[in-house]
Formats: structure tokens, C-alpha cells, sequence
């Protein structure tokens, strides 16, 4: 691992044993990207790569050079109005009104390891061995302002870690009205983009499409990340599939409004840009203030795209997620919202935990409806002290219950929100984030607090403390049930700071309670998946996937969030049947078999199932409790795609390979299909598998190379008496392990 910048060609080069990205100084003092991708050899000049030709109506930058355009040159973080006439990485408006910015290279410095980001989540080290950094200081000699640009590159990861500082000096302020985190320019636009979207219940459907000339994007102007769209997004070649193929991603640390966009220009240049998004956000800086963007990750794979997604599992997984559940085994829980919603007694409560404490189950959540007067969504949030007349013990007293029955106690909370009808209301209704000339539009019943403001994140903040002083609260489901809208701060000194400065501070609260409670276990929330990102992984390192628990729907769900996100960080549970969004009926087995994959639990009155699906339920949690630490913690594949058929299949993989587990998931049951076998793949090609359904081992390479066969009663004349696993949405597991080196072998 390495970043050397070679003095004579003032050349660039970041490399470890995966990757190589390479830029240089301009003669303007900009700086032109060269290549990024697999690693190659390191020499001292690149120049070669740098390529210049005269073209019409090109803005030249120097008088009598018909070449040195920077409309056609790559470029590392480009302005506008300048030069450059393609979408811009930043603009910047003088008092004056101009926006006219020349940032030019002033000097750099390179060291082991990986600052942190004030204010902000990022990734870290753990050892300044584990990465390098470089930043890179460009300088606007007018305005007197730093742009600083940070590249981290890992040893072990094929990753680009960058953000950038704007540090001002100058008399007369300037202002910030886009300032991305990356931009990545390609030599070309042979590419399909990749993006995970979707809506409530329907979040990170993978969607592709072939990059035409133009403008393609993805974003969210809601003010969290989105259900609609994830900051994600993935540049592949057409030929990319799962195993092989060349592949970028970018991913960004964020959890607010974001714009993620894909720009070819008509010489066929790809242009790739990721951050805050620039609508609703401008931020002076005046003289001594600062600025930082999120971290965005750009990685790079040449082997196909569970590669790809594997470098972010890993990644996120020891060097984003933190604290003291970051590396632990997840509990097993059960939660009371689709059991109760908000009408339950003390007594209700704790018939689901003696019959969850029964089936071996770890941990209870208490969801919606434990506080202030809340009995349906029109009361009660922002009042964040027990309901005397639910629990008349209180949070402290059912926590003790619990505790005294051998399980955790978990407790779902909304503290970004508030109701009308609620004392915090009547006493603050200046804090709800909104403009008093006009009408605010709810959602849920629920209007934003203004957490760009210090006062209301410090009030939310002891209300909370007071509760978790007194309770002994091992989990914390953390929800947010509405976008922005109306966005207007009562006191804020510059409106366009609003929706930034909120997500500042919704990360300052969370840690305030990470700091004085580490050892409680944060679950992010938002509707289910709509601030499911890598921002929130920092706090939380696990996230509600969807409100959709359809075993069906989530294999779609849990499969689009595998491109990104760890398996440990997908909240997946088994919940009742009828399913109670889509009322679909679908086997106790195979709603299991899609939640193992994940935070598991459960979101069902266990106290009212019949004795043959409590027995199911208790060798479910037996299964889990042996096999998580794998399935959580392995490395995860994918094997076949829900979106292009009827089947679906995963599996993940122990580091030593000696362990496996398969999903396999057949949605509709077929007639006189043909035989199927299923392509495994991260096995050892030279050690001998037993799996649970034959008492035949065989090699690793057979069932990579071959398959595992995976025909069912359907490929010929069904004559299989209905059992509630055999028809429609079946499915199974398969449990591989290596066979001892003293076996016969085959």
C-alpha cells in the first residue's frame, strides 16, 4: 500500500495490491484524473494517459493554446464558469455575485492512517498501518479560501475514501452553493448503471440502464435518504454479471438529501458525482469558518459484482459500524408491532415475553405507543415520559420484569418528531420546523422538530436520558416516520443551512446517547428502509430493512440491500400470517428462511400460535443461535436474482471455508419443470462438503462447477400430497460442512 507523488510530472498514485488511482497537477494548477482501476505498475510519468485535441466552441484557458481546454480534460472536483461548461463538483458565489472560482495546487501532505470527520459518520482505522492518506491543498487566490481533498486509500480494501474542506480566510465571505463529496471521470461510457430503488414497503428494487448521453440520476430532496432512492450507485460494464467483469461503485456516508449523478458528455466522457444535494443548501462561510462534505467510497472491482458488494460488506462492517455490538453475535428479539400496535396492557406485554422467553428468544422491543398519551398516531410524540395507565410500573418497572425472566428489554422511540396534541407542542411550537405564514403539511399525524437547532436536540436529549437513567435498556429502535416539508427554521441565520444542519444534528444526539449508554444496541428506523444508509451504520449497525415483512417481497427487499449493506446490518423478521401488508399466506419455513438472513426476529403475538408453530419456532431459534455468527459475519453471495425469475437463491460462507449455508426459494411452484441446479460458489475447490439433505459429501469444485442439485417434485408428474411447505412460496436451507480431513475420501 502506497501513495507516492512523483515531483517531475507531479503525478499522483494511490495504490495497494488491488487498485491503482492515478492523477496529476495541471498547468493551471487544477488537478486531471488519469485512471482508476485495477493496479497496474507505478512509474514516474503518466502523461501518456493525458490527452488534449482543439475543438470547436471549447473555452480555451490560455491565450494562442488551442488544446488545454478543461471542458475536455478529467478532472478530479471541477467548477463552473470557468472553463468547464459540464456539470460542476462545486460552485461557490463571491459577495459580488460571481461565480468565478481558480482553485490551483498550493502543496499536499501524505501520512498513515485516517482522521475523522468532525460532526460527520465516516469510516476508520483501527491502526495507522491500515491506510493512507493524502490531502491535497488548492488554494483561491481572490477570494483567499483552502479547498482541501482527502483521499484514504485502505491496505486490504480496493476503496477511495474522499471528502472535502473549504477553509475560508478572506475578508469578504463567500458562499457554498453546491459542494459535493467525489467526482470520478471516466474515459468512457460503455456502462450500465446500477441504482437500489423502490418506495414504502418496496425499498432498493435493483433497477439498471445503459448510460445514453446526457444526465441520469438519483437523489432524494426529503431531507433523509430515501425510500425512493439509496446513495448508492454502481457503474458496470454490460458483460458485469455476479462472478466476473469489471465494476465501480460509490457509496455515500450520509443520511440527508443527497444527489447521486451520471453525466456523459457527447465525446462519450463519463462523469460521476455524489453528495449533499444542492437544492435547498447554502452555506456562508464567513471569515475563519469552515466547511466539511460527507464521505463518499468509491470501489472498484474486476471480478464481477458479489465482489464488488463484498468490499463494502467489509468494510462497513469493522471500519464503519462501532462500539461494542459492532463485532457481537445480534440477539434474537421479538417485537410487539404487528402483535399489539399501540393497544396493549402490561399483562399482554408479558404474555408475549414468557412465551418468547419459552422459544429460547433473547430480547423484547417494546414499539409505538409506551409514552405521553399515545394511543393512536394523532397524540403523544415529543412526550417522552411512561404512560402510568399502559404500564403502571413504568419503563423502569417493565424493564425489571423482563431482566428478572432472563431477557433483554428494548424500547422503540421517535424523537425527531412531534404531534400537535402533546405538552411539547404546547410549550414549543416554534420548534416544529416550518414557515408560520403558511399551512404545514403532516405526515403520519407528525410534524419535524427542528433539529438544526442546539436547544431542541438538548431537550430531546434529557427527556430520553431521564428514561434510560432509571430503565435498564439493553436495545433501541430508532424511528423517523416523515419527510421534510415547508423547511423553515424560526432562528436559523441562513435558511439554506436548515436541511444540512438537521442531519447534524440527528448524529449529535445519537452521539450524546452512544456516549453516556455504549453498551445499548441502536436499530435505525424510518418507516422501515427510508434512512437505511451507510451514515447510519456509524450509529447504528443494524437498520429495519422495510415495513414490508412478506416473505416474498422481502427476498427482493433483502436481496437489492445486499449490494451495499452487510447481512448483520438488514433487521429482518418472521411475522404473522396473513401477512398484515399484503395478506398473502406464505409457510412458517420459509418466512423463516428469508429473515435468517439478517438481525433476525420475530413481530408476532408468539403467545397466541398453535403448539405445532411454537415447536417450528423453537428449533428456528435453535438454528439461529448455532448459525448466526456465520451468516451474519461470513462472506455473502448471490446466487440467483429474484428479479429476472421465479427463483431465488443466496448463500454465505465462513473466512475458513469449511462452513456454508444455502437459501434456495422457489416462489411459484411450477409444471413438468425441467431439472435445476444451483452454482454455489466461495467454496474450497479441494474439500469435501456434507450437506444436510444427503448423506454424500461432496467437493467443493463439483459444487461450484457442476452444481447442487435443487429439483423438486415439479419437474415431472407431482404426485406429492400438500404439506404447507410443497405448493407456492417454498423454499430451503442448506447446511454445508467440510468433511474431516480424515474421511474416506470420494
Amino acid at each position: 500500500m502506497a501513495i507516492i507523488f512523483h515531483e517531475q510530472s507531479k503525478t499522483f498514485h494511490l495504490y495497494n495490491q488491488q487498485i491503482s488511482y492515478i492523477f496529476k497537477v495541471l498547468k493551471n494548477g487544477s488537478l486531471g484524473q488519469l485512471y482508476f482501476g485495477k493496479r497496474i505498475h507505478d512509474k514516474e510519468c503518466f502523461d501518456e494517459l493525458f490527452e488534449m485535441r482543439k475543438r470547436s466552441m471549447a473555452p480555451y484557458t490560455y491565450e494562442g493554446d488551442m488544446l488545454f481546454s478543461l471542458e475536455h480534460i478529467k478532472q478530479e472536483y471541477p467548477g463552473f464558469n470557468h472553463g468547464d461548461l459540464r456539470y460542476p463538483a462545486f460552485t461557490i458565489t463571491h459577495e459580488n455575485g460571481s461565480t468565478v472560482n481558480e482553485y490551483v495546487y498550493a502543496s499536499h501532505s501524505i501520512y498513515q492512517g485516517k482522521k475523522s470527520i468532525e460532526g460527520l459518520p465516516s469510516t476508520y482505522v483501527e491502526s495507522d498501518g491500515e491506510a493512507t492518506t493524502l490531502e491535497i491543498t488548492l488554494h483561491e487566490s481572490h477570494t483567499d479560501t483552502d479547498m482541501i481533498l482527502y483521499y484514504t486509500i485502505y491496505e486490504t480494501y480496493p476503496v477511495i475514501c474522499r471528502h472535502v474542506k473549504f477553509m475560508h480566510y478572506g475578508m469578504q465571505s463567500i458562499t457554498l452553493d453546491k459542494a459535493l463529496s467525489v467526482c470520478l471521470d471516466l474515459p468512457d461510457c460503455n456502462y450500465e448503471m446500477l441504482e437500489l430503488t423502490g418506495t414504502w414497503c418496496r425499498e432498493r428494487h435493483v433497477e439498471w440502464r445503459k448510460l445514453m448521453h446526457g444526465v441520469q440520476s438519483i437523489y432524494s430532496m426529503r431531507g433523509h435518504s430515501s425510500h425512493q432512492y439509496n446513495p448508492f450507485l454502481v457503474l458496470k460494464r454490460e458483460n458485469t454479471d455476479e462472478r466476473s467483469g469489471e465494476a465501480y461503485a460509490c457509496s455515500l456516508v450520509y443520511s440527508g438529501s443527497f444527489l447521486g449523478q451520471v453525466e456523459v458528455d457527447n465525446h462519450n466522457v463519463t462523469r460521476m458525482t455524489m453528495g449533499i444535494h444542492p437544492d435547498q443548501f447554502e452555506w456562508t462561510l464567513q471569515q475563519g469558518e469552515s466547511f466539511v462534505t460527507p464521505e463518499a467510497v468509491l470501489a472498484y472491482s474486476e471480478n464481477g459484482m458479489n465482489a464488488l458488494s463484498q468490499t463494502y460488506h467489509k468494510l462497513y462492517q469493522s471500519r464503519l459500524a462501532r462500539g461494542v455490538w459492532r463485532d457481537k453475535d445480534r440477539p434474537i428479539l421479538v417485537n410487539n408491532w404487528e402483535a399489539t400496535y399501540m393497544d396493549f396492557t402490561e399483562e399482554k406485554l408479558m404474555n408475549i415475553v414468557h412465551a418468547a422467553k419459552d422459544a429460547g428468544i433473547e430480547l423484547f422491543v417494546l414499539d409505538d405507543g409506551w409514552f405521553g398519551k399515545r394511543n393512536d398516531d394523532h397524540a403523544g410524540l415529543g412526550d417522552w415520559f411512561c404512560n402510568m395507565e399502559k404500564l403502571p410500573c413504568g419503563i423502569n418497572g417493565l424493564s425489571r420484569k423482563i431482566h428478572e425472566e432472563g431477557m433483554m428489554f428494548g424500547l422503540w422511540i421517535e424523537p425527531e418528531m412531534v404531534n400537535k396534541d402533546s405538552d411539547l407542542y404546547r410549550m414549543h411550537p416554534d420548534w416544529v420546523m416550518n414557515d408560520p405564514e403558511y399551512h404545514c403539511c403532516h405526515g403520519r399525524n407528525q410534524y419535524v422538530l427542528d433539529f438544526s437547532r442546539k436547544e431542541v436536540v438538548d431537550a430531546i436529549y434529557e427527556m430520553l436520558d431521564r428514561i434510560l437513567e432509571k430503565a435498564d435498556v439493553d436495545y433501541i429502535k430508532w424511528d423517523m416516520n416523515r419527510s421534510m416539508s415547508e423547511v423553515y427554521s424560526n432562528c436559523a441565520p441562513q435558511q439554506g443551512r436548515v436541511v444540512h444542519a438537521y442531519i447534524l444534528g440527528v448524529y449529535r444526539l445519537y452521539e450524546m446517547l452512544l456516549k453516556k449508554y455504549p453498551n445499548i444496541l441502536f436499530e435505525s428506523c424510518s418507516s422501515g428502509g427510508a434512512r437505511f444508509d451507510a451514515g447510519m451504520l456509524y450509529y447504528a449497525p443494524q437498520c429495519w430493512c422495510s415495513d414490508d415483512t412478506d416473505a416474498v417481497e422481502r427476498m427482493m427487499i433483502q436481496y437489492g440491500t445486499s449490494f451495499a449493506y452487510p447481512i448483520s446490518s438488514i433487521g429482518a423478521h418472521v411475522s404473522a400470517c396473513p401477512n398484515h401488508q399484503l395478506k398473502r399466506m406464505t409457510p412458517l419455513n420459509t418466512r423463516f428462511n428469508v429473515a435468517c438472513f439478517g438481525a433476525f426476529g420475530y413481530e408476532m403475538d408468539l403467545s397466541k400460535l398453535s403448539k405445532e408453530e411454537t415447536e417450528e419456532i423453537k428449533q428456528q431459534v435453535i438454528f439461529m443461535k448455532q448459525y448466526r455468527h456465520l451468516i451474519q459475519y461470513g462472506t455473502f453471495y448471490r446466487l440467483v436474482s429474484p428479479f429476472e425469475g421465479n427463483t431465488m437463491a443466496w448463500m454465505v460462507v465462513s473466512s475458513d471455508q469449511k462452513h456454508a449455508i444455502v437459501g434456495y426459494y422457489k416462489i411459484l411452484q411450477s409444471v413438468m419443470a425441467p431439472f435445476q441446479r444451483l452454482y454455489l460458489q466461495g467454496l474450497a475447490p479441494d474439500k469435501k462438503y456434507r450437506i444436510n439433505t444427503s448423506k454424500e459429501g461432496l467437493y467443493g469444485d463439483e459444487l461450484m462447477s457442476c452444481g447442487m442439485v435443487v429439483s423438486d417434485a415439479s419437474c415431472g408428474e407431482n404426485e406429492e400430497v400438500y404439506n404447507g411447505r410443497n405448493g407456492d412460496f417454498q423454499s430451503r436451507l442448506y447446511v454445508l460442512e467440510s468433511e474431516d480431513e480424515s474421511d474416506e475420501k470420494i
